[in-house]
């Protein structure tokens, strides 16, 4: 928009610059000629007495009009002037070096024109006439000369004023750049208001109407969010309760056929259970914020996610929390969606690595933190799709498919990248998930990615 501003107005700039330097030499033109006409008549007016009673005293004589000539008759005198009778005969002649002839014209009173002169002629006796001849190039001269003069000051100020108009329209324009900039970082993972403070007048009124949408659309997702966990919580207690009737039924019945068969439905209501508690994190990462508007410690959210994930029997191999150099980290990012994301990766590397073998969670204070376990290689197509909901490799282990995608989702809302790699780096074996959460996060950045190393 800058840029078009610019060619634009120096376009409009140099084409009333050109037209106004046109017409002032159009009007240079016929200013010119009339001065040259006017004088060249009170040439002949002036002169026509002192000619007049020099053809009296000598009428027949073949004299010339002596004049001390200069070198070059052009660089002094811009008229020829010559005295004749009416049958042709000439009295008097201005000298000139070299001779040239003068201009044939009719002998009426006036100007006429020929090819190369303008001629004035005026009767000072009865039959003698007095002509005042000027050169046409000697007009042409005068004019092109001034015209260069009115061009050149245009084609010297023309980059200065288009510098100029550069810098103005850089700086009136700077407000709607920093609106631009404002609009285009919020998304679904970033409705904070904008507000208008420092914003000129005409464009207040557009920050505030997005800032009315952004808080609608931020009721809209509460909403949402709120139904969601409230669904899940509906659907989470009943499940609960029919997985305790059924472990305190296996608990009573003795070993056989229907006992196995009451295992069987205890596996299946606890997958329901947990399949239930990943479709409630996966509606909350869709319609979450990712970025909040104060910052927190992710240091001491990776280690209350440790902590509590270490509680679990289920998750019984070891996690190591490598935070060297980096006691403290500090992103603004939202704090249920980001312990979601954690929980999440640091869930697949417990479930999916070797048992008994070491899970590595390392942060680091570029914003990397990288969760690391031991197992078998991922192969590449596997790890290119594996962030699709309900896609999981080829592994025996319990899960719903839906962590990866999960993850995927939140990193995306917060504004960071996720990289997954199979092997680990530095090792031969293993899979490692390393997200990203820059220090401003965009949704420049927000796009996960898959990268292999």
């Amino acid at each position: 928009m800058t840029r078009r501003l610019i060619l634009l107005l120096g376009a409009a700039t140099l084409v009333g610059w050109v037209s106004v330097a046109a017409i002032a030499a159009h009007r240079l033109r016929t200013v010119i000629n009339r001065d040259a006409d006017r004088l060249m008549e009170i040439t002949a007016l002036f002169s026509a007495p002192g000619y007049a009673l020099l053809a009296k005293r000598n009428p027949e004589a073949d004299a010339l009009l002596r004049i001390p000539h200069p070198r070059s008759f052009e660089d002094y005198w811009t008229m020829r002037i010559q005295v004749l009778k009416a049958d042709g005969e000439v009295l008097f002649y201005s000298m000139e070096v070299p001779p040239k002839p003068f201009p044939s014209a009719p002998l009426d009173e006036g100007f006429r024109d020929t090819a190369t002169d303008r001629i004035y002629t005026t009767k000072i006796l009865d039959d003698v006439f007095l002509q005042v001849a000027q050169p046409f190039s000697f007009r042409d001269q005068k004019v092109k000369s001034a015209t260069v003069k009115v061009f050149v000051p245009i084609l010297i100020f023309l980059p200065i004023n288009i510098a100029l108009s550069w810098i103005v329209i850089r700086r009136s324009l700077r407000p709607v750049e920093i609106l631009r900039r404002e609009i285009e970082l919020r998304d679904g993972g970033n409705l904070s208001p904008m507000g208008s403070s420092g914003l000129p007048a005409e464009l207040a009124p557009i920050a505030a109407s997005v800032d009315r949408l952004l808080e609608r659309l931020r009721t809209a997702l509460n909403a949402e969010r709120e139904f969601a966990e409230n669904s899940a919580h509906e659907l989470r207690t009943p499940i609960a309760a029919s997985l305790a009737q059924m472990q305190r039924l296996l608990a009573e019945i003795p070993e056989g056929q229907a006992k196995t068969r009451a295992r069987g439905i205890e596996r299946s209501l606890s997958n329901l259970g947990h399949l239930v508690e990943k479709l409630r994190q996966l509606a909350q990462a869709e319609s979450g914020i990712g970025i909040a508007d104060h910052a927190i410690d992710l240091v001491q959210m990776v280690r209350l996610v440790i902590d509590d994930l270490g509680k679990k029997p289920q998750f019984a191999g070891p996690i190591i929390l490598d935070v060297d150099d980096c006691p403290t980290l500090m992103r603004k990012v939202d704090v249920e969606l980001f312990a979601i994301l954690l929980r999440n990766l640091i869930e697949n590397a417990l479930t999916h690595g070797l048992r008994d073998a070491t899970t590595t969670v390392s942060v680091r204070t570029d914003g990397t933190i990288a969760i690391a376990n031991a197992g078998p290689v991922v192969p590449l197509p596997e790890l290119k799709a594996i962030t699709r909901r309900f896609r999981r490799g080829a592994t025996s282990a319990v899960g719903s498919g839906l962590g990866l995608s999960i993850a995927s989702t939140v990193i995306e809302r917060i504004g960071g990248s996720l990289e997954l790699a199979s092997p680990a780096r530095g090792r031969e074996d293993g899979f490692e998930a390393i997200i990203r959460i820059p220090r401003v996060a965009t949704t420049e950045l927000g796009v996960g990615r898959i990268v292999r190393f």
